[in-house]
């Protein structure tokens, strides 16, 4: 499975190698979604070679947004070239901090036509899922570490028809997955401890997610990795490198003066 970057498939014959690609796909949105098929044409030989691409994603993380501006700023991003929107609820129990709730995410599927990733920072997250499902989440990532029971929880989502995610804190092992990494759409790895912004990117963090792309890729797993936590023009390159295809970014992108500019590095970095 190779992984390219969403936005464009400029390039794509010779990152493959083929004369002719060919996207798979009935309309230019669904360059946006998870993965599409690349058709791969050879003029000399005439042999044609299917394959399925994984897209790489820029998700801006509105926590690090003026929430007095909401609106405008997810907008501004979405024009800006942004893939996802992530959206980080806390309750002040699992995480000291607290910020939204449903009612918010029911207000930015108004504002927004690209995916709410909603990554859920609470305790008893079973409580909640149905509620941030009706609210309009695209995807819905739970934490591990408060989750028990993963495989009941997974299907819950999907009965939803929601994307599922699971979350792993940066000292939760990769092994708590294992037993569902053939069931869920993506994995996200937080590389700072949850609870706040602007944090500093833990290094560690890169071993992490080339042990998890490892696993995946041997065992043809078709799920995303996303990585959270003081993502950077800086160091973005590096955990693509590792393996990441969701990047979240939150000051890297909210803190600067040009959101349009500073997606269009990241993209740079990233392989686009």
């Amino acid at each position: 499975m190779k992984v390219v970057d969403g936005q464009s498939a400029f390039g794509l014959s010779s990152y493959f190698n083929f004369d002719i690609v060919l996207l798979n796909c009935h309309n230019p949105s669904d360059i946006n979604k998870s993965g599409v098929e690349l058709t791969l044409l050879d003029r000399k030989s005439s042999f044609e070679y299917t394959e399925e691409v994984i897209l790489k994603k820029i998700a801006p993380s509105i926590l690090s947004a003026d929430f007095s501006r909401l609106g405008d700023e997810v907008r501004a991003v979405e024009k800006a070239g942004a893939d996802v929107i992530h959206v980080d609820v806390m309750d002040g129990h699992f995480v000291p901090n607290l910020t939204i709730g449903p009612l918010v995410v029911q207000g930015l599927k108004k504002m927004t036509s690209l995916p709410l990733d909603v990554h859920l920072m609470i305790e008893e997250p079973h409580r909640y899922i149905e509620t941030f499902a009706q609210a309009g989440s695209d995807w819905i990532t739970v934490h591990v570490e408060v989750c028990p029971r993963l495989k009941q929880m997974i299907k819950k989502i999907r009965q939803l028809r929601v994307r599922p995610g699971m979350v792993l804190k940066p000292a939760t092992p990769l092994t708590r997955l294992y037993p569902v990494l053939d069931q869920i759409d993506l994995v996200l790895i937080m590389s700072v401890n949850p609870g706040f912004g602007g944090q500093s990117f833990i290094p560690s963090t890169l071993k992490k997610i080339e042990r998890l792309r490892k696993i995946a890729d041997r065992n043809r797993y078709p799920l995303e990795i996303e990585v959270d936590g003081g993502i950077k023009i800086e160091n973005i390159r590096e955990v693509s490198r590792a393996g990441g295809d969701i990047f979240v970014v939150g000051t890297g992108i909210f803190k600067t003066g040009d959101y349009e500019e500073t997606i269009r590095k990241l993209r740079l970095e990233i392989g686009s």
